[in-house]
Order: C-alpha cells, then sequence, then structure tokens
C-alpha cells in the first residue's frame, strides 16, 4: 500500500507541476464582437468583429454582419491584439540557471552555426508557460555564447513538444560579434574601466576566415560533409538572416561591412546599443535593428540618462525597422515585453507604433509576417482579448487567448500560487 501510495503522490505531483496541456485544435468558427482591435500595423478599428475558423482569420472589420453559427463571444470595451513576439531569447532552452541539467543553451564551441537550438527547446518549461498570461505568444529560440552560437528557430508557446511547437525551423544564424572594448581585469594588474581589446583584430580575422571558408565549402563538391560550413550556406543564398549581436559603433561598421563583403544577404542586428550613430550605414543595406529592453541603466557614464528609453524612437524616427527583446534579462522577465514597448509611448511614440515593436515590426524582421504580427484575413489567428490597453501593466489583463485558433490556457505556476495564497489570506481574514 505505501509504494501504491507513493506512485500516486509522484504522478500527482507531477501532474501539478507540469504545463498546461496544450490546447486542441480549433473545432468550430469564433467570432469576437465589438472590441477595438490593434491591427499590429498602425491601424486601429473600433466596435471590430474578428471571425476566424481552422486556426485562421476568415474577416476582420468594422459593421460586419454577426455569424449564425459556432461561438460568439462579446468583447464591447475590450481590446483585441495580434500575439506579442518575442526575438532572441534562450525561452525554453534554461530552466533554472543553477542547475547544469536543465541548462541548454550554450554549447561547447566558438563556430558552431550547425547547432540546432530547436531540438533542445523545452515545450514543458514552466517559463514559458508563463509569458502567455501577458501577452506573449511567439518566440525566437535563440542559443548563446561563442562567436557563432548556432541556429535559432521560431515556436509558439502551446505545444506538446518541439515538432508541435515549430512556427519557422532555423530562421537563421547568431553571431556574436567581439568587442573593441573591454572591461580592464584589475584582478591582474589592469586598469579599470573599459581598455582597447588587443585581440580585436585577430578576432575579426577568425570570423573572416570562417565566412571565407564557408563560401568555398559552398562552391566545392561534397566528397566529405563540413556540418559548420554547411550550416552557413543559407546565409549566402538568402534562405537564413545573420543576427549580429553587437552594440558599439565601430563593432556594428565592421560587421555589417564584413557581412555585406561577404555575400550574406539578409542581416539583422541585435542590440544595436549605439545603432543611432551609424544610421546612415544601416539604411543603405536596408538592415533592421532588435534594440535592447528600455528597462535597462546607460551602458555608459557619458551616455544620456535616458538613452535606453528613448533609443526605439530615435530609430523609428530615423526611418529604421525596428524591433524589441531583452536579450540581457533574465528569461522571465520576458513577460515585460509590452511594457517596454509601453515605455517608449512615455517617450513620444504613437500607441500603436510602439505595438508595431513587438508584433508587425518584429514578424517582419524574423521572417514570419506572411502568417503572423498582425490581425488580418488569411493569417492566423495567434491573438489576445485584454480588458484594457495591453502595454499598460495596469490594464494588460488578459481573458482570452488563441493560437492559431486554439484557445490556450491562460493558467501558470504562478496563478495558482496566486490563488493558492490569497485563498489562505481570505480564511486568515474570515477567522479574525
Amino acid at each position: 500500500m505505501k509504494k501504491i501510495f507513493l506512485i500516486i503522490a509522484i504522478v500527482f505531483g507531477v501532474s501539478l507541476n507540469a504545463q498546461q496541456t496544450p490546447a486542441p485544435p480549433q473545432s468550430e468558427q469564433i467570432a469576437i464582437i465589438g472590441a477595438t482591435a490593434h491591427i499590429g500595423n498602425g491601424e486601429v478599428i473600433e466596435n471590430c468583429t474578428i471571425i476566424f475558423k481552422d486556426g485562421k482569420i476568415t474577416a476582420i472589420g468594422a459593421g460586419l454582419m454577426a455569424p449564425t453559427v459556432g461561438t460568439m463571444i462579446n468583447a464591447e470595451g475590450k481590446h483585441v491584439y495580434p500575439g506579442f513576439i518575442a526575438p532572441s531569447k534562450s525561452l525554453g532552452l534554461v530552466e533554472v540557471d543553477a542547475v547544469r541539467a536543465s541548462d541548454d543553451q550554450d554549447e561547447i564551441g566558438e563556430m558552431i552555426p550547425h547547432v540546432r537550438s530547436l531540438i533542445a527547446y523545452n515545450a514543458e518549461s514552466k517559463v514559458v508557460e508563463s509569458m502567455r498570461p501577458n501577452g506573449v505568444l511567439i518566440g525566437q529560440v535563440t542559443p548563446v555564447g561563442g562567436t557563432i552560437s548556432g541556429t535559432s528557430s521560431i515556436v509558439q508557446f502551446d505545444a506538446w513538444n518541439w515538432e508541435d511547437a515549430a512556427v519557422k525551423t532555423d530562421d537563421g544564424i547568431h553571431m556574436n560579434w567581439p568587442n573593441f572594448f573591454r572591461r580592464g581585469r584589475w584582478w591582474a594588474g589592469e586598469e579599470r574601466g573599459f581598455i582597447p581589446n588587443k585581440e580585436y583584430g585577430k578576432e575579426m580575422a577568425d570570423i573572416e576566415m570562417f565566412f571565407q571558408n564557408s563560401i568555398a565549402y559552398g562552391k566545392a563538391s561534397e566528397d566529405e560533409k563540413n556540418l559548420p560550413f554547411a550550416a552557413m550556406q543559407g546565409l549566402f543564398d538568402g534562405s537564413q538572416r545573420l543576427y549580429i549581436h553587437a552594440d558599439g559603433e565601430k563593432e556594428m561598421t565592421d560587421a555589417v561591412t564584413m557581412a555585406k563583403e561577404m555575400g550574406v544577404k539578409n542581416v539583422v542586428i541585435v542590440g544595436g546599443y549605439r545603432a543611432n550613430k551609424i544610421v546612415d550605414l544601416l539604411k543603405e543595406h536596408n538592415i533592421p535593428v532588435l534594440v535592447e529592453r528600455t528597462h535597462a541603466l546607460p551602458s555608459f557614464e557619458d551616455d544620456d540618462y535616458d538613452i535606453t528609453y528613448k533609443l526605439p524612437k530615435l530609430l523609428v524616427d530615423a526611418g529604421l525597422l525596428v524591433g524589441l527583446q531583452n536579450e540581457d534579462a533574465a528569461n522571465f522577465q520576458v513577460r515585460n515585453l509590452a511594457f517596454y514597448a509601453g515605455q517608449t509611448v512615455a517617450q513620444g511614440l504613437d500607441k500603436e507604433t510602439a505595438l508595431q515593436l513587438i508584433t508587425g515590426n518584429t514578424a517582419k524582421i524574423l521572417g514570419i509576417d506572411d502568417m503572423y504580427g498582425t490581425l488580418e484575413e488569411g493569417k492566423s489567428a495567434t491573438l489576445f482579448i485584454s480588458e484594457g490597453d495591453a502595454l499598460d501593466m495596469r490594464t494588460n489583463k488578459l481573458t482570452k487567448a488563441y493560437i492559431d485558433g486554439r484557445d490556450v490556457s491562460l493558467e501558470t505556476h504562478q496563478t495558482e500560487l496566486w490563488k493558492r495564497y490569497m485563498g489562505k489570506y481570505e480564511r486568515e481574514k474570515e477567522g479574525q
């Protein structure tokens, strides 16, 4: 009997701690009526009707006749948004930083473009699950570490496994460009603060050599397969993007110049702390920027105190295609993505333009705008209903969320704990 109870306890414990069961495919037509629809391309439709079936939006607009079949949701006074997209993040690759067995975000090696982050993605991650209640429904699973970290893929956040989660596999390769300056190692007798990186030239030459060898490999006969060089070929035929993680003015200039000289078709800057200093170069080569989060301190003493707050607006006003990410923050902070966008409104961006930074713009940058990022007929019904402004943490309160038309759960380990302890508080209050 003790063994039986032990087994029951283990099973029950697993069921409590596992992710919510993924939603089944959409089985009937759903219509959301009377909401304010924020399309994700700058447009807003008041008193909007959105109809979706088989996972795709079949009709959207004001004044549409309400359907007579399927489920109807009265969303009068509420707001509908496309699912927010979190780029360049290792969500699902690491669960507990201190537990090495749960950390698959960084593989051994410097030049490892053939390492696919997708196959290590944990669809049952509690961290991933906690994104949905704030409207973050899609993410780019991205490796970190080394010089060329590996290949990212784009997933939706309600799946049984990585195969089910995949929206776009192996969308791009991520490269960490070396820093021209580095922090001095005072414990080794170096000056404190930033000092020139004497290895910068060699590190840049190593990257160029790797690209040249990859190009040569692509032109040669494949008598013997070289996995790293083979994985690079998508950069030269345009089927993959090169995501360059860099912040400094010189670093970004050198990286973009090298990439274009090597024939890389699609380049994206990730980070871009000084991107406002090289706007002309970025515009010349049509390079978008996934800019760092707004909730951060300036990197240097002589920077404007509010540079991180206003940088997205500076880049948007300069005519660049801009998205928001939070690469340098902990994974769980991705749920604040909407509030990063809200911060840019305080700096002068229009609310709908700010929304584009985490919806339509990001979808374009990642190459998934044919199906995601905006609420349009024929696109995926990946959207949510909020009681108020989703960019404001006071009113971002989701009542429904759909991924490819599937009615996904908004329950998480955190909401369960909230209910548990609120119940405890209420019982104690009644006892008084």
